[in-house]
């Protein structure tokens, strides 16, 4: 499998061309990034090493959080580096590298959320069945069904672009190389090509999101059967995992469910997907949750 073109690497013209700012934007998302990176090790680091936090939940956000490192090392580092650096430059390979892996990481974390929303609707409406469904074997198998899926996904992905000529020029008006943004540098038509890219992104991210919202409602319909207790402990647990979907989903879909095309907010939606979101989680599942405030507080005490 080859590449038609003479394309041997891309200009990325990053957040902005202002120097200051560069240097500005560059010193706010190393402190980002490394809150990323330790906040989401000590979700981790709670799970892993908590007797408490041994339920099928807790699994699926352990590895929430360890993808929600990956996908940000993808596109962090490179920004920040990139960001003191007056001209900025990919190659091809390395181009299509970080495509597969963001989208790669970015799949699996959007079906790991649909296996967390299922965990949730067997542990609330079907709770006396929930450690017969949810077995340690079977948690597994969805967690490995995901990362298939996020592969396949992303190698879909890139077999669609490496397979576009590209003839100039080879300015990247962003900071990362992703689908839209390379589709209006090919020298051929794009138009069937944008809309396979926009159903397999697309419509992937707003079937899944439209699930999930559907499997929330009915979730918090049946709450009603339960006592004042149950139905506070599972709104919190509901609301912590809707506001994460919310706030990967809503810059996916605006990212992808469109014809082919780049817009100024491109660069805010991907900084929102990739930076703030996984920067955000470890707060959001943390502070909704006594039994993983306590963890936390009973391993800080431990060292």
């Amino acid at each position: 499998m080859g590449n038609k073109n003479n394309m041997t690497e891309f200009i990325l013209l990053g957040l902005t061309e202002n120097p200051e700012l560069r240097k500005l934007f560059s010193a706010v998302f190393l402190i980002m990034y490394v809150i990323i990176v330790l906040g989401n090790l000590l979700v981790m680091a709670t799970m892993i090493t908590s007797p408490s936090l041994r339920s099928p939940m807790y699994f699926f956000l352990t590895f929430l959080s360890l993808l929600d490192v990956t996908y940000s090392s993808v596109i962090a580092p490179k920004l920040i580096v990139d960001s003191l650096s007056e001209t900025t430059t990919i190659s091809f390979e390395g181009c299509m590298t970080q495509l597969f892996a963001e989208h790669c990481f970015g799949g699996v974390g959007i079906l790991l959320l649909l296996v967390m929303a299922c965990d949730r609707y067997v542990a609330i409406c079907k709770p006396l069945y929930y450690m017969t469904i949810m077995r340690p074997w079977i948690c597994c198998l969805l967690l490995g069904a995901a990362w298939v899926g996020g592969f396949l996904h992303a190698t879909i992905q890139l077999l669609f672009m490496y397979q576009i000529p590209f003839c100039g020029p080879n300015i990247i008006d962003h900071f990362i190389c992703d689908l839209f943004q390379l589709l209006t540098l090919a020298c051929v038509d794009t138009h069937t090509l944008g809309l396979l890219v926009t159903f397999n992104s697309g419509v992937m991210c707003m079937a899944i999101f439209l699930i999930l919202i559907a499997s929330y409602i009915v979730i918090l319909r049946s709450l009603k059967s339960h006592n004042s207790e149950g139905r506070r402990k599972a709104v919190s647990t509901c609301g912590s995992h809707l506001t994460v979907v919310v706030l990967f989903f809503v810059p996916c879909i605006f990212l992808y469910v469109r014809p082919v095309a780049t817009y100024p907010t491109d660069k805010a939606m991907a900084v929102s997907d990739s930076i703030i979101t996984p920067m955000l989680n470890p707060l959001i599942y943390t502070l909704r949750n006594a039994e993983v405030k306590n963890a936390m507080k009973r391993l800080w005490m431990k060292q």
